[in-house]
């Protein structure tokens, strides 16, 4: 693999994904050209479109300090810039997580957010939509020197007593490690920043990479948002050892609390890095590859890994050799096997997601396409099955006909009466799935939780308190669930009741689970039981420091959840209802149709022969669509299935 494989693996990626949108778009334009792109449609379409150009791909670096971590990221994607572009020096220059990215909507800037904000109860990621409450430092990208200036700020610090290091998470004094760190005066050294936020349009980043560089273990711990929805959320993570000290009881630590449970075991990779450390010109190539060796099975037992898993680097030549054009050190660094194994567990994870889920989004719109489609064909086989049997009839026979769909129409204006009753009984129980899903009266009471944990005095009342949200969470989702069934079924009889009785085509109502979010609750629950729920934790943990934390990290992702929840479920009540909707409004058009068709025959103001030509031209014309259609669906799916190129075209 070459030093730019793992950039040309992202770009084919990115070509991968604009193909996509450019396809999806297509079909969107065909759509509208035909008539056939209602406001559902239209909306869901665009909501695609907008998913596909805002994807991200997200990989994180977690390591202890001092393992390399940033001249590993530099020397993975920033080596181009011909310098590094992280710090990069002995000790510890990572001190708190560090986002970086592209976003052409934001400043071309450093963001950081003090430390001080974390003497509230307010995430990082509600703070990420006042961009008023960060330092924001621009970037001078013509200038080398004034960009590393800038990007020096992000290991900046500050030394607090040990009281106010307490209160922001970043002190234990049951750790005999954090108390060789207070100074003789009775402070420590914290970070200066809860957050940072580089955004900068480096090529890669342009294309929706996402690289979350994490700090050392405390640090971590103390920011509770990274265990709960950044790292889950990566679709890959780099874990980063030292080749000279091996898995310590820090790597351990954070390995078996933060990485470990995480994600698909195909997008961890774990780094022994700074093997240059192991090369020695005493030894030979033998012993040193031997030496290495050791280190790596080590490494893997300890983690419960296969030797494979393991990559033994040195980012430090790597980058070296990159920036000089190096390539017999490059192959000595071992970092074109890392990148290798990178690009395998992050992108192939990456696109069936993104594959699986547009094709599922297309599925729902090529079936709203279709039943417009029929519903047009049925009601013009209709009308040319009535004109056919005019032919040769007399007037009574035309004016008995007259009577027959004036019948009809009269019989489906009662069913629409049916219909507008049906949306307010629809309506009617939205507003109780809701009631169960609401984020104001979930918020109402995550506020008398914490009412309650705050007036315990008891390690016992605080975790019966917190069981109870738990408990009380749950029992919303059940709820909630039971009133999909209802409403599922009450729109199941509807369509079949219409299907039935007017001849509209038989739709099975989209099903919808909330399963997922049970899920995601339960992990939670495990979260809190973990770090939360034990004997120790609540004999040794300050009452307050304890319920801070709790509504910081459990409940303030609960109530996440639930945003995505409210949002599923109301994408989900539009898609029910937009099927019957769009039967309803061609039913009613074609039997308009029918019976103009009939009138204008009675009334000879044209022959019955023209109007039967111009209905077959119309069943010509739906017939195109759909083989149209199909062609159009055919060519999304071909560049669906696609593999992004890169990997495969190696591989092959």
């Amino acid at each position: 693999m070459t030093q730019d494989a793992l950039t040309a693996d992202l770009h084919a990626y990115h070509n991968w994904r604009e193909q996509i949108v450019r396809s999806v778009s297509q079909l969107q334009r065909w759509l509208t050209e035909q008539d056939l792109n209602d406001a559902q449609l239209a909306l869901r379409s665009q909501q695609l479109i907008d998913r596909l150009r805002d994807d991200k791909l997200n990989i994180a670096f977690v390591a202890e300090f001092s393992r390399g971590k940033s001249e590993l990221i530099n020397s993975i994607f920033f080596a181009g810039y011909g310098q590094r572009i992280l710090p990069s020096s002995a000790g510890r220059t990572t001190m708190c997580p560090t986002e970086l990215m592209y976003d052409s909507m934001r400043p071309v800037a450093i963001q950081l957010l003090p430390i001080e904000t974390r003497d509230g109860a307010t995430t990082t990621a509600e703070y990420k939509r006042y961009p008023e409450e960060w330092l924001t430092i621009p970037l001078d990208l013509n200038s080398p020197d004034a960009m590393m200036a800038a990007f020096q700020r992000v290991g900046e610090t500050k030394r607090v007593p040990v009281d106010v290091a307490k209160k922001y998470g970043l002190f234990n004094e049951s750790d005999e490690d954090s108390l060789v760190t207070v100074h003789s005066d009775g402070t420590v050294d914290i970070p200066c920043w809860r957050h940072a936020i580089i955004n900068f349009p480096h090529p890669l980043l342009q294309q929706g990479l996402v690289i979350l560089d994490t700090p050392g273990l405390n640090a971590i711990g103390a920011e509770p948002e990274l265990t709960l929805s950044m790292l889950p959320s990566a679709h890959a993570i780099v874990f980063i050892l030292g080749a000279d000290t091996g898995v310590t009881r820090s790597d351990l630590d954070i390995w078996k609390e933060y990485v470990a449970g995480h994600g698909r075991s195909g997008g961890r990779v774990v780094v022994l890095n700074k093997i240059d450390g192991l090369w020695d010109a005493l030894k030979t190539e033998q012993e040193i590859d031997a030496e290495i060796t050791k280190q790596v099975n080590n490494s893997a037992e300890m983690l419960g890994l296969k030797t494979s898993q393991v990559f033994p680097v040195s980012a430090q030549k790597a980058l070296v050799a990159k920036i000089q054009g190096d390539a017999n050190l490059l192959v000595k660094s071992r970092m074109p096997a890392l990148e290798a194994a990178i690009a395998e567990g992050l992108i192939p994870a990456k696109q069936d997601i993104v594959r699986d889920s547009t094709q599922n989004e297309i599925e729902i719109m090529v079936s709203d396409v279709r039943s417009i489609l029929q519903a047009r064909n049925h009601g013009i086989q209709e009308q040319l099955e009535e004109l056919r049997a005019l032919k040769g009839k007399n007037r009574d026979t035309i004016v008995s006909m007259l009577d027959k769909i004036a019948e009809e129409k009269q019989r489906f204006e009662k069913g629409l009466a049916q219909f507008q009753a049906l949306r307010s009984v629809f309506s009617q129980q939205t507003n109780i799935l809701f009631s169960h899903l609401g984020k104001d009266a979930l918020r109402n009471e995550i506020h008398t939780v914490r009412e309650s944990m705050q007036k315990s005095m008891l390690s016992s009342g605080l975790s019966s308190a917190m069981n109870e949200f738990f408990r009380s969470v749950n029992q919303r989702l059940a709820k909630a669930a039971e009133q999909v069934t209802e409403i599922q079924a009450m729109m199941g009889g509807m369509y079949q009741k219409f299907s039935q009785e007017h001849g509209l085509a038989k739709v099975t109502p989209s099903p919808f689970s909330t399963l997922k979010y049970h899920k995601e609750i339960s992990r939670l629950e495990k979260v809190y039981r973990a770090h939360f729920a034990s004997l120790g934790t609540m004999l040794t943990t300050r009452q307050e420091t304890l319920t801070q934390k709790f509504f910081e990290t459990i409940a303030n992702n609960v109530v996440y959840v639930f945003d995505i929840a409210n949002r599923d479920v109301d994408a989900w009540l539009k898609a029910i209802m937009a099927p019957m909707e769009t039967q309803v409004r061609e039913h009613q058009l074609q039997l308009r149709r029918r019976l103009e068709n009939v009138k204008r025959i009675h009334k000879a103001t044209d022959t019955l022969e023209e109007r039967v030509l111009e209905l077959e031209a119309v069943e010509t014309s739906i017939q195109e669509q759909q083989a149209n259609l199909d062609n159009v669906l055919r060519e999304v799916y071909g560049i669906l299935n696609q593999e992004s190129g890169g990997i495969l075209g190696r591989a092959a």
